[in-house]
């Protein structure tokens, strides 16, 4: 290739602009299409399902090439952004007309899965973050960044914090130091794009310096990271970032946010995933979000993102929420009339990042002056309201009628998507625009007043006015009349039957009439950045009013839940009581068909009587629901939503813990129990007093036996710990844990009930005190599907271990004393499907031997050697029971 690379000025000046980017596909420019040569054009023919082609370039060289047309960019390039790759995009620097040698060309942007603000490459409903982390020994920085919506946030602590925004945060693409690589993969195990900077971009001094310049500061005390050294290296490294990239406008990056680790609840990835607060861990399924999110702006729909992930632990900051709501749920007529104007503002946000970035198209304009209008009747049914934290938002709205006048008064109503490409200026705004208008829009009309007064002062009625490429604008007379032509006139062609004239009038004309359109459009240009200048001085008020907007979208989000779901309003306090009456699970409740009721459950957990409750029952009968539930609700409140009960009191809770569901990461080389034990331990190290801990079914990745052992001795630690006694609900089907309850005070058994009738399972889904001792699974398997020869068999094996089970148990002369702090010599007695010895006694410990299971053949033996009376057996028979074994072994 590098032979290739001399062969002609196009190829060289191709490769001299690559080297600068050498990791990104390369658009570039030439004439209508954007090009991609050798390797870039290999991977975009395969990514964009473009055509692979050769193209000569010297003597025995070609190149691989391919296309597309420059207008079908917003096309193609979110493909390549969503296929993981980063792309330069390379214009022309000048035209092509104007230039006799090769066009000057150059790098515009440089777009990444992170750092984009072309709407086809965006969601409208989640954020587009780029996050920076920066490792140093015990701490770790990390910055979030939003280039379009302006959103910037910075954060530092322990490696579990980072990750845990990490998840919450989800940003499309992480930046890290490329030292710091390999620790960061063992940290994180990061599955999204990742981009290595060099030592420099991470260098604390410098974008210490780096982030002063931008806010043109001399401390960073206003944003309270002043002694958050890692969070400002982290923040330094995204803007050297965008430097990288060649986003050099960000006058809409106003702030910098600190990340408060005291602010929110903390959630978890395993929580986060288990909980599908954001989306559904099987395909069909809903999440948390699909169900209250009712909100009818792309913003309100970022921000009720960021508040499911973000409960508050602040319960002014909840019941200030709460009072809206529940002023929203009272005044359904205002709601619906705020809602109603909110579908008009559309992505204000994101228009602000336009207008701030110079890129804010003539239609977007409009759309912006159509919000700043909808502004006006939301601010006033706020400010009259009788409640005053809505009254409080609605004075933060700035509906800015000067640049709301301004755009009305210049720029037209049906403005096109881009400049050239029909009026974007209004009539009356430019004299000289409205006068060359009318010279390129109403030349026709001219043209046939100068005909009709050249034909009555002449009296040549069949003179005309016509133009051609050769000599422009000319008038042409028939023979017949040519006698009757003024001698000012110049002819210029004669015909066969005609002759053709030009005037001093007609060539002035012809000057005007033909630079106009080129006029017209400079003129426009000219006008339109004037106005995009002028909207770049309300930034700060239209940031405002965006973030407004979204929060009080979300707000008339939950009062519609409210309407929809008949959700009540729950009391959030500082106590340490969760105690929900009739608490229903949102999601599970919406799926149910219609005729079939939610059966809803009771649940109080506090920290001194009621602390950890032992759920026990069938599969199928709605532990798993009753556990997640109960998180859900007491997440929802703390986000300021009602909730779905009847009633609720929610004593502030700091964190949500959860050990729900199988998460094998056989990918990683973890089995499932080994995932297991690292979610449980996560929680274990984790417990704080107001912590909410949710296990579901812990231990059943190992043997039977290790499995109670480690679910019994989680429960005593959870009990046990002098530092926190977090509110706990334990669902298992160990039916053995709720010996428990009988050894630690503020342990207390329910089970979910489940009755059989006739051999077949009726599952009443209600929490009943008292355990279970039956896990009716052979009945769930019926259920499932299971063949009846399965089931039948599994129930005559089942009642032959149920009798050897009391066989063993009454030949137990001497019961083991109990231990007061572990399970009882019946948890602990071996099964009798364990190998014994002559007397009966385990000799294998508790692990089960896969020898020992039932198999069909050997059971058929066995049985005819129990049903013979040896006594009266005579020798012939014996030998021919003998011989029938032996054929059933020898076809076995």
């Amino acid at each position: 290739m590098a032979k290739s690379v001399v062969e002609t000025p196009l190829m060289r000046q191709y490769f001299q602009i690559k080297q600068k980017h050498p990791d990104a596909i390369l658009l570039f420019r030439v004439g209508d299409f954007y090009e991609t040569f050798s390797e870039d054009a290999i991977m975009a023919a395969e990514i964009l399902g473009i055509t692979l082609t050769r193209r000569a370039n010297g003597a025995a060289q070609f190149v691989e090439l391919a296309g597309f047309p420059h207008h079908a960019l917003d096309t193609y390039l979110p493909k390549l952004v969503r296929a993981g790759k980063r792309v330069a995009i390379c214009d022309q620097l000048e035209d092509p007309k104007k230039t006799k040698t090769l066009v000057k060309r150059g790098i515009t942007e440089l777009v990444t899965p992170g750092v984009s603000t072309n709407d086809n490459v965006l969601s409208h409903k989640e954020n587009n973050f780029v996050a920076a982390v920066s490792c140093e020994r015990d701490v770790f920085g990390v910055s979030f960044l939003d280039i379009s919506t302006g959103e910037f946030m910075a954060g530092q602590g322990n490696a579990g914090y980072v990750e845990k925004l990490l998840t919450n945060y989800r940003p499309k693409e992480v930046l890290v130091e490329r030292s710091d690589r390999t620790r960061f993969n063992e940290l994180f195990h990061w599955s999204g794009f990742i981009f290595d900077m060099e030592d420099w971009a991470f260098s604390r001094e410098n974008n210490r310096l780096r982030v002063h310049k931008h806010f043109d500061l001399k401390s960073l005390k206003g944003f309270g990271l002043e002694e958050l050294p890692a969070a400002v290296t982290a923040a330094g490294a995204i803007l050297n970032y965008l430097d990288l990239t060649q986003h050099h406008q960000l006058g809409h990056v106003t702030s910098l946010s600190r990340l408060d680790e005291d602010r929110y609840v903390r959630l978890d990835k395993f929580t986060v995933r288990s909980l599908e607060l954001l989306a559904p861990m099987n395909e069909g399924g809903k999440s948390l979000l699909d169900i209250i999110d009712h909100t009818v702006t792309p913003m309100g729909a970022r921000r009720m993102r960021q508040w499911i992930v973000f409960p508050l632990k602040d319960t002014t900051c909840i019941r200030t929420r709460q009072r809206v709501v529940e002023y929203f749920f009272r005044h359904p007529e205002e709601r619906a009339t705020i809602s109603e104007h909110l579908t008009e503002i559309g992505d204000m946000e994101r228009l602000v990042t336009k207008s701030a970035m110079g890129r804010i198209s003539p239609r977007e304009m409009v759309q912006l002056r159509v919000a700043l209008q909808a502004l006006e009747p939301i601010k006033t049914i706020c400010t009259q309201a009788d409640e005053e934290s809505l009254r409080a938002m609605g004075e933060k709205l700035e509906p800015c009628p000067d640049l709301r006048d301004r755009i009305l008064r210049e720029v037209t109503p049906d403005a096109p998507a881009a400049l050239g490409r029909g009026p974007v200026i209004a009539h009356g705004v430019n004299a000289t625009l409205d006068e060359l208008r009318a010279l390129a829009y109403s030349g026709k009309d001219y043209l046939l007043k100068i005909q009709q007064r050249e034909i009555e002062r002449t009296g040549i009625p069949s003179l005309k006015v016509a133009y051609n490429n050769v000599f422009g604008y000319y008038i042409e007379v028939r023979n017949t009349h040519k006698d009757k032509v003024p001698p000012e006139w110049i002819r210029k062609q004669t015909l066969v039957s005609a002759e053709r004239y030009i005037t001093e009038e007609l060539k002035e004309y012809e000057e005007k009439i033909l630079g106009a359109e080129e006029k017209i459009a400079a003129l426009e240009e000219q006008l339109y950045a004037l106005l995009v200048a002028e909207v770049q001085r309300y930034i700060a008020p239209l940031q405002h009013d965006s973030q407004a907007v979204a929060s009080l979208d979300c707000l008339l989000a939950f009062a519609e839940s409210a309407r929809r779901y008949k959700f009540i309003c729950p009391v959030v306090d500082d106590s340490m009581i969760i105690d929900i009456k009739a608490g229903r699970h949102p999601v599970i409740e919406q799926q149910l068909p219609a005729e079939e009721p939610y059966i809803a459950n009771d649940i109080l957990l506090d920290t001194e009587s009621q602390q950890v409750i032992i759920v026990t029952g069938p599969n199928m009968s709605g532990k798993s629901a009753l556990l997640r539930q109960t998180a859900l609700i007491a997440l929802m409140a703390q986000i300021g939503s009602f909730v779905p009960a009847e009633c609720a009191r929610i004593g502030l809770v700091d964190a949500i813990f959860t050990r729900v569901g199988a998460s094998d990461n056989i990918s990683m080389g973890e089995s499932t129990f080994m995932v297991e034990m690292q979610e449980a331990s996560n929680i274990l190290n984790n417990l704080s007093p107001r912590s909410l801990v949710l296990f579901d079914e812990l231990g059943r990745g190992t043997s039977t036996y290790d499995g109670i052992s480690i679910a019994w001795s989680i429960v005593e630690f959870i009990h046990n710990n002098p530092k926190a006694h977090p509110r706990t609900l334990f669902a298992t089907h160990y039916h053995e844990l709720n010996e428990l309850a009988g050894q630690l005070e503020r342990v207390h058994n329910y089970n979910v009930s489940a009755r059989e009738v006739d051999g077949k399972m009726l599952f009443l889904r209600k929490l009943e005190p008292g355990g279970s001792e039956h896990s009716f699974g052979i009945q769930v398997a019926r259920l499932g599907g299971m063949p009846h020869q399965i089931v039948e068999r599994a129930m005559d094996i089942l009642q032959r271990l149920e009798r050897e089970r009391e066989r063993v148990e009454g030949e137990e002369s001497a019961p083991s004393e109990k231990k007061p702090n572990g399970p009882s010599d019946k948890v602990r007695k071996a099964s009798p499907s364990l190998p014994r010895d002559e007397k009966g006694r385990s000799i294998d410990g508790y692990q089960l031997s896969f020898y020992q299971l039932d198999d069909p053949v050997l059971s058929q033996i066995r049985e005819q050697i129990l049903d013979l009376d040896i006594n009266n057996l005579t020798p012939i028979e014996a030998l021919n029971l003998l011989s029938g074994i032996k054929k059933i072994l020898r076809g076995y």
